[in-house]
C-alpha cells in the first residue's frame, strides 16, 4: 500500500511540476488543492463564486492559497455576469445541458478573467474524478462494478474544458491527464478507489491517502461537490423558476415537444434551449446514429447512459 500511496504522489508531482503554467483554477477541492501544493509559488490562483448565491468553495481555497503562498484572485460573479456567461457558455460548447452548463459557466468566467490579466495558461484539475472514482454516484456500486463503468468512462470521457480554454485562448493544463498519471491510475484496484475512512465512504480514497500529509485535513477529507455547488451557480436554478411563469413555460414547452421533439424537464432547461436554438439546429437533426436521446432525440453512441446535448440520465 505504502509503495502505491508513494507512486501516486510523485507521479501527480512530477505531472504537476513539468507544466509551465502560470495560472491555475483553484476551488479548494481535493484536485485543485493537490495540483496547488506543487505548483510554483509564482504561479497565480483563480476562484470563481458567485455573488448572488450560497458558495462552500471560497473559504477551503483561501486556506489552500495561503498554505502555499499563492496570490488568489477571487471573482466575484453576480447574476447578470453569470447569465452572460451562460450565452458565451452555450455558444462555445453547443449544448444545452444544465449541469454541463452550470458547471461550465465556471470554467468560462474563470479562464476569461486569466486571460484578461495577462495569463496564457491554466492548470485545472480535470481527469482525477474519472481516474480516482471521484464521483458521488462511483459509492453506490461494487468494485466489479465500479471496474466496469470506469472502463466505460474512459472511453467516452471529454472535458468541456479543453473546447472553453481553446475559444477563449489560453493554454489548458491538465496534469492528472497525462499518461504517466493516468496509465498508472487505471491499473489501480476498485477497492483503492472507493473506500471507507473512519466510517465514512469516499471517493478518490487513494488519491486522498497520498497527499493526506500534504493537505489539511479539512480538503483531504473535505465531501465531493459539483463546480456548480461549490461556485453557488446552482442557484441559477431556482432563480430562473423565479422568473419564468409556469404558464410560459407549459406552452413553450408543449410546442417545442410538438415542433423539435424535444422534451424540456425545467425553466432552466427551456431557457438554456432557446438560447442553444439562436445558433444550434434543432438536435434530431445533428449526427447519424440510430441510437437517440429519448427526450432531445440527438444522437448518441451505443451503450451511453448520458446525453450531452440536455442532460437526460440515466438512458
Amino acid at each position: 500500500m505504502q509503495e502505491i500511496l508513494q507512486k501516486i504522489n510523485t507521479l501527480v508531482t512530477k505531472s504537476v511540476q513539468n507544466h509551465e503554467c502560470d495560472s491555475i483554477a483553484l476551488s479548494g477541492g481535493l484536485d485543485s488543492s493537490i495540483l496547488a501544493s506543487c505548483v510554483d509559488r509564482k504561479t497565480r490562483a483563480f476562484a470563481l463564486v458567485a455573488k448572488d448565491f450560497p458558495s462552500t468553495d471560497l473559504v477551503h481555497a483561501q486556506l489552500v492559497a495561503k498554505l502555499y503562498g499563492l496570490k488568489l484572485d477571487v471573482i466575484t460573479a453576480d447574476v447578470n455576469s453569470l447569465l452572460s456567461a451562460v450565452e458565451d457558455t452555450i455558444k462555445i460548447l453547443k449544448v444545452f445541458n444544465p449541469i454541463e452548463i452550470r458547471n461550465n459557466i465556471v470554467v468560462y468566467l474563470t479562464m476569461k478573467t486569466a486571460k484578461k490579466h495577462g495569463f496564457q495558461s491554466i492548470m485545472t484539475g480535470d481527469g482525477a474524478d474519472e481516474l480516482f472514482a471521484g464521483y458521488n454516484f462511483f459509492k453506490k456500486m461494487s468494485p466489479l462494478e465500479l471496474e466496469k463503468d470506469l472502463e466505460r468512462i474512459w472511453s467516452v470521457m471529454h472535458f468541456p474544458s479543453k473546447v472553453i480554454s481553446k475559444s477563449i485562448g489560453v493554454l489548458l493544463h491538465t496534469p492528472f491527464l497525462d499518461d504517466i498519471v493516468s496509465e498508472y491510475a487505471k491499473k489501480i484496484a476498485p477497492e483503492f478507489k472507493i473506500r471507507e475512512e473512519n466510517g465514512t465512504k469516499y471517493g478518490k480514497w487513494i488519491l486522498r491517502k497520498a497527499f493526506e500529509n500534504t493537505l489539511p485535513k479539512s480538503i483531504t477529507w473535505r465531501d465531493k461537490f459539483a463546480m456548480q455547488d461549490g461556485s453557488g451557480t446552482s442557484g441559477l436554478t431556482s432563480f430562473l423558476d423565479g422568473i419564468i411563469t409556469d404558464s410560459v413555460f407549459a406552452a413553450k414547452s408543449r410546442h417545442y415537444a410538438e415542433k423539435e421533439n424535444v422534451i424540456l424537464s425545467s425553466k432552466e432547461s427551456l431557457h438554456y434551449y432557446e438560447i442553444y436554438r439562436k445558433y444550434f439546429d434543432v438536435p434530431s437533426t445533428l449526427g447519424i446514429s440510430d441510437f437517440k436521446c429519448p427526450n432531445c432525440n440527438y444522437s448518441l453512441k451505443p451503450g451511453s447512459h448520458f446525453c450531452r446535448m440536455c442532460g437526460s440520465f440515466p438512458i
